[in-house]
Parts: C-alpha cells; structure tokens; sequence
C-alpha cells in the first residue's frame, strides 16, 4: 500500500494535497485568522479566482451582493463556507483537469453527493461541525479517486478487468496488491485531513454523531445508484429517521431534497459533467439513469454467445421457427455479444417500407410501436435501403464510414439518437428480409471490434436459418 501512497504523492496530486493539509491545519488552530485562511487562498491566483466566483453564486450569496475579495467572502458567507469551497474546488482542479475515465467521474460524483446528504443529515444532530461532514464525506473515497485520476496504466488495467466482469475485490488486490479501503485510509493519513474522515471508516464509531452522519451520507450516496425505492435504501431511510428523529416519510424527503441540492453543488463548484452522475428524484428522469447504469453494466458473455451461434447453426440445418429463430438471435447479440439495443426491421406494406419486427434493450418500447420507414429502391436517401442494396454490413460513426454520415437522414437521428451504430441486412438466400440494427447508446460507450465481428456472424446464421426455413415450407 505505502508504494501506492508515495506514487500518487509523486503524481500530479502534490499541489492538491498541500492545499489540502494546509486548509486542514487552519481549521485546527483554535484562534485561526481570517487572513491566515486568505493568504493560502491567494497563493493559487486560479484558485482564489474560482472561489469568489462560487462565493458570488446564488447557492451561497442569496443576497448577490458582489464580493471581490476573499477577506470579504470570509465575512459574508462564513470561515468555513470559504475553506469548503477552496477544498471542493481544489478537488474539482486537481482531478478533472485532464481527460477524466468514466470511473473518476462517477466516483466523484456520489462523493459530491455523500458530502451534501452527510451535511444535511448532520444539520439534525449537531449544532456545528457540518462542514467538517461535509469535507470528511467529501473525501471518504480520496484514495480511490486519486487512483482513478493518476493510476496510469494499472488504472487502465483495473478497469479492463472491472469490465470484463472480474470480481471487484479480487481485482483491485490483483492490480494494486491492496484494497481501496487501506489506499482510502493510508492517503487520509498520508494528507493529514483529520480524525472524523478515518473514524468515518470503522463501524464501531457510530456512536459519534458526526461519524454516523458521514457513514450514512456515504452509504446513501451508493444506494441510491439502485434506485431510490431499493431495498438498501429503505433501510437507509428508517436508520435516518432512527437517528434524527424524524419520520420514515420525512427522512425520504431529506434524502430526495439532498440528491436534488447535490446537482446543484456540483454545478455551483464548475462541475457540471458530474450533475448527470448524481441520481435524479424526477421519475422519468430516474428511470432514464437506471437504464443508462444497467446498460453500463451488461459486459459479454462468450459462453451465452457460444451458445446462441450454435443454436442458430443448428437450426440452419433442422427445424426451427421463426419466433425461435429471433429470439436466439436478438438473445445473443444483446445478451451474448453485450450490445445495449437491438432491432431487426423487415420489408412490410409489400415491400415498400422497413417496419419494426422485433426489439431488446431499453428504450426500444417506442420502435415497435412507431419505427417505420419507406423503402428507397436506389438505397440513396437513407442507410436502412443503402445497405440492403449493397448487401454489406457497417459499422457507422467510424472514419471508415464517414461517407456515409449523409444517409443517417434526420427522421432516422430523431428515431435512434446520435452516435455509433451497426447495421446490417438480413438476407435468406436471394430473398431479402430486412435489416438489422444495433448500438450502445443507452450508456454512451463506444461499440468495440468483436462486437462488431459477433454482429455479422449473427446475421449471417440467421440468413442461414431463415433460407433453411423458407426451403422446408
């Protein structure tokens, strides 16, 4: 662990962690000064910068009278208003300068989340300290997120591993010969951000008020990826109402008001890309994110697809209808090969238009019903006619494709979104059938090479199946 504590601390973490620790060492001073906080502001002109542009928000200073100084922001919006903001702030800096991984954003974005539930719980019980919560919350997973910013090429490892459906545990010992908990606790040392954020790691200090408010903020935080109506979260909410006294009903309320503050903290600080990562209490909103995070969690599964091939293969060669055809299909490229939708439109209204026959993933409801679309016979107008004209599978929103951008025509964009996509025509011997399509757009990542290599396989065994079938009949 300590060879990982010194590599991060050589990174490009120091200036964060100076920061850090010097913030720390103020708020420990009984008598600190209002220029002793103001001096180590305006050593980082950014940073001072940054600051009085949150202090004038609307967030901290309802009453929009302009502060030009940070003494003045100390004065108006409190002494530690100011050093929270210049910690979250400095965080914000020091781990989203560059091209962020998706972990680091996420991971970031229930911190920002844990710290304003931990904050507002802690509102309950104690009559100071919030912003110690807050920061401690804040802060919890600093070694985690250190990791995700300045791991390099093991965190590059790491997450191909997580990816490929590795134990999480087991990979983390794997890549970094420790866990995220001692790398959590051993920078929280190393950075000296005090006592509440340790204890905050052991069960057997819930007795303390603020430590319960920084665990339950935390724990929130992680649950409420789930959903907010999970069975982790009730249980959440009853410890909550248990431990301020309010009830079950009220303490739902908290929970949702705090997620909903959350976003805005996050913006307010300038980290806008994290406000999307907080989960949102707008039901279809919610349900939005619940989709887009399961769709991040479907990985490929090599036996699932194995398997379906084989069925196809051998339906190809004995009987086999077509219900049974399309559902193995559908089943192992969304399934097997782990794309996030797919649909196979077929030639209806006597050939003269695509029609949706049959869909898997989310979001895909609205194509059954509403996906139509006329059949161009010169395959000119739209990519759906051009690939079954030219009987040749793509791989759209490459530089390989990039002449063809034009064909994705406007009520297509509207009816499947932006982005990569494969698509492919279905063909039974010469008899054509229509046209299969798949993305990953739930999520946002970017489709991969064997995916790819798995969608034309598929189609070609379902072609197969399909001609073996017509034969028979």
């Amino acid at each position: 662990m300590q060879v990982w504590i010194d590599r991060l601390n050589q990174s490009e973490l120091p200036a964060l962690a100076a920061v850090v620790q010097d913030l720390q060492r103020i708020t420990e001073q009984e008598h600190a000064s209002v220029q002793q906080l103001a001096d180590v502001l305006l050593r980082d002109a950014a940073l001072t910068s940054k600051v009085l542009r949150v202090g004038n928000s609307s967030y901290y200073n309802p009453s929009q009278e302009t502060i030009k100084t940070i003494s003045r922001a100390i004065v108006m919006i409190g002494f530690d208003n100011v050093r929270l903001i210049s910690l979250s702030v400095s965080l914000i800096d020091g781990l989203l300068d560059r091209t962020p991984r998706q972990q680091l954003q996420e991971l970031l974005a229930r911190s920002f989340h844990a710290a304003v539930q931990a904050r507002n719980i802690a509102g309950y019980v104690l009559t100071k300290h919030e912003e110690e919560v807050f920061i401690a919350a804040l802060l919890h997973e600093v070694g985690e997120l250190a990791f995700w910013g300045c791991g390099g090429q093991q965190a590059d490892e790491l997450g191909d591993a997580l990816a490929a459906g590795t134990d999480h545990d087991q990979a983390v010992e794997q890549v970094l010969g420790t866990s995220f908990r001692q790398l959590n606790l051993g920078l929280i040392k190393s950075w000296n951000i005090g006592e509440l954020a340790s204890f905050a790691h052991g069960a057997g200090n819930l007795r303390d008020p603020a430590v319960h408010s920084v665990s339950l903020g935390v724990r929130i935080g992680a649950a409420a990826l789930n959903g907010w109506g999970c069975p982790e979260m009730e249980g959440l909410v009853k410890e909550l109402a248990d431990f301020s006294g309010i009830s079950e009903a009220d303490a739902m309320q908290q929970v949702l008001a705090s997620a909903d503050e959350a976003v805005n903290v996050a913006a307010t600080f300038g980290a806008s890309r994290l406000c999307k990562l907080i989960p949102s209490t707008d039901p279809e909103q919610v349900q939005l994110q619940q989709a887009q995070r399961a769709a991040s969690l479907l990985q490929p599964d090599l036996l699932l697809m194995q398997q379906a091939m084989q069925d196809l293969g051998m339906m190809a060669t004995s009987r086999g209808d077509v219900g049974l055809i399309l559902d193995t299909l559908l089943k192992g490229l969304h399934q097997g090969a782990g794309l996030e939708r797919v649909m196979l439109t077929v030639l209806a209204d006597q050939q003269r238009s695509f029609r949706a026959k049959c869909a898997v993933g989310d979001q895909t409801q609205s194509w059954l019903e509403q996906f139509v679309l006329p059949v161009d016979p010169s395959g000119q107008s739209h990519i759906f006619s051009y690939v079954l004209r030219q009987r040749q599978p793509l791989w759209m929103g490459i530089p390989a494709s990039y002449n063809l951008d034009e064909l994705v025509s406007l009520p297509l964009r509207q009816q499947l979104g932006k982005g990569m996509f494969f698509i492919a025509p279905l063909v039974a011997g010469t008899r054509e059938i229509g046209v299969l399509y798949a993305d990953n757009r739930v999520s946002g990542r970017a489709l991969k090479h064997e995916q790819f290599v798995a969608f034309q396989r598929f189609t070609q065994l379902a072609g197969r199946c399909l001609d073996a079938l017509s034969k028979r009949n």
